[in-house]
């Protein structure tokens, strides 16, 4: 069998020819049947798509926590694009990834939860996932880890799919107690933490990156789709010992926060039992003790497959993603975990580097969405797109990332319930019709509702047409 290692003028011509079909945008909708298969060309490029669970700005190359260690990563973000401003379509697990792999944001889907089953959705069962549809014009998919909701969610979609293997290892701990040193009950149990005696080379990320390395070593005659899904920093944050040494967790700088930072916030919110059970304990360290080095053992993990594509053959001919299903909160807002219409739940990591078209080290601050991904890669991979789509195209800001962009981001987080993101401002609005309004020009840390502000009632009232349009856009 041959290998795909093309000359760099070959790339490059290919390139050319695709950035002259670039249109400004590409929006998608309805519901087009494509009645031919094209066969892959061998101009085609790769793609390695990376998920990393529970992933934060708590990298390197978004500047999220001065202390984070995350250099695999941040090589990736110098040698591609970074989003600055990149937001997930539903801040928990299983909506997002739906609406990533089918390109239905969850008020189209349905899909709002984590405990709903993604292809028991009528609209999912009659639609082509992004894998099916890269398969379907000549590509072999491969994936192993969490790419939808589960491991075993949708493993039919794939053409080579692999179960995940290995243990993140356990120490005995008192009964009764949670591993974090906390008593049982207080809070949901997977809110725990724990430094391992287990070898890396045994645990489940680890593996997944090395099975991707070997796909990388194969020779292939046709373009490949390899999907590595990265479970850390997902709960609970049990990682090798290793990786807690990396951090003394007294020195650690914890995020600011308001204590008075709900009283301007509809949704009858209050801080959750995992923010006043860690409070009440003195764990506030210990956590982010965890979390940073579950993101160090995660990016560890990452680079091996990173290092694995580097000396294969398709290094000059791979497009490389790298995303975060949603964000995650260490203390503001007076909770942890996701599960918010706040800027913290919703903004994630996203990498993209494309040879020949990105830029080294470019960045743009134009804003995103992990909808975005589906019409984006087929764009990338010359393929028709799929007319099903409800994301952009974002192929123009590879190549510009500072032009004209004005498509704010919707991220939902169950049944009318709505938070739009602007370059500028922050629009929530519930299912009660409570709304918030934040100026990140002057309030990154969303402290200061401006909702009843009669000097942002035109910019509130601007925001909330924009989300009908969008919403109206769907029926």
């Amino acid at each position: 069998m041959k290998t795909q290692k093309k000359s760099p003028l070959l790339i490059v011509c290919y390139v050319l020819l695709f950035a002259l079909s670039l249109s400004t945008s590409c929006k998608s909708k309805g519901n087009k049947e494509i009645a031919t298969v094209q066969e892959a060309t061998p101009q085609q490029p790769n793609i390695l798509f990376i998920a990393v669970d529970d992933l934060n700005d708590y990298t390197g190359f978004l500047g999220g926590h001065p202390q984070t260690k995350t250099p695999n990563m941040d090589k990736l973000a110098a040698s591609g694009m970074v989003f600055e401003r990149a937001y997930c379509a539903a801040s928990v697990c299983n909506p997002s990834r739906a609406a990533i792999m089918s390109g239905y944001r969850p008020s189209t889907s349905g899909i709002y939860q984590n405990g709903e089953k993604p292809f028991d959705f009528k609209i999912i069962q009659n639609s082509l996932m992004m894998p099916q549809y890269f398969s379907k014009y000549g590509y072999q998919t491969f994936s192993r880890g969490k790419i939808y909701h589960t491991p075993t969610t949708g493993k039919h979609t794939w053409d080579v799919w692999e179960n995940r293997s290995g243990s993140y290892g356990a120490k005995e701990v008192e009964e009764g107690m949670l591993k974090n040193g906390i008593p049982k009950g207080l809070m949901p149990d997977n809110m725990d933490w724990q430094a391992t005696d287990q070898a890396v080379e045994k645990t489940p990320d680890y593996l997944n990156a090395q099975w991707a390395s070997n796909i990388l070593k194969q020779d292939h005659d046709k373009p490949f789709f390899i999907a590595l899904g990265i479970f850390r920093p997902h709960l609970s944050w049990n990682v090798p010992k290793e990786f807690f040494d990396l951090f003394d967790p007294e020195t650690l700088s914890l995020p600011d926060i308001l204590d008075t930072d709900l009283d301007d916030v509809g949704d009858n919110a209050k801080p959750s039992r995992e923010y006043t059970t860690i409070k009440k304990y003195g764990k506030e360290h210990d956590a982010m003790h965890a979390y940073l080095a579950s993101i160090a053992y995660a990016d560890y993990c990452i680079g091996k497959t990173l290092e694995a594509l580097d000396s294969s053959p398709y290094s000059d001919n791979t497009i490389v993603v790298l995303w975060g299903d949603h964000g995650w909160h260490l203390g503001e807002k007076l909770r942890y975990k996701k599960f918010t219409l706040w800027d913290r739940a919703c903004r994630v990591p996203l990498i993209v580097k494309v040879p020949g078209l990105t830029k080294a080290g470019s960045r743009s601050e134009r804003t995103v969405n992990l909808l975005d991904l589906y019409p984006t890669l087929v764009s990338l991979a010359g393929l028709p797109s799929n007319e099903e789509n409800d994301g952009l195209d974002i192929s123009p800001l590879l190549q510009n990332p500072d032009m004209e962009w004005d498509y704010p981001s919707l991220t939902q987080m169950g049944k009318d319930r709505h938070s739009l993101r602007s370059e500028r401002y922050r629009y929530v609005r519930y299912q009660t019709g409570e709304e918030e309004l934040y100026d990140h020009q002057t309030d990154s840390l969303e402290w200061k509702n401006l909702i009843g502000d009669s000097n942002y009632e035109v910019i509130k009232q601007e925001m909330s047409d924009r989300l009908d349009a969008i919403l109206n856009s769907e029926k």
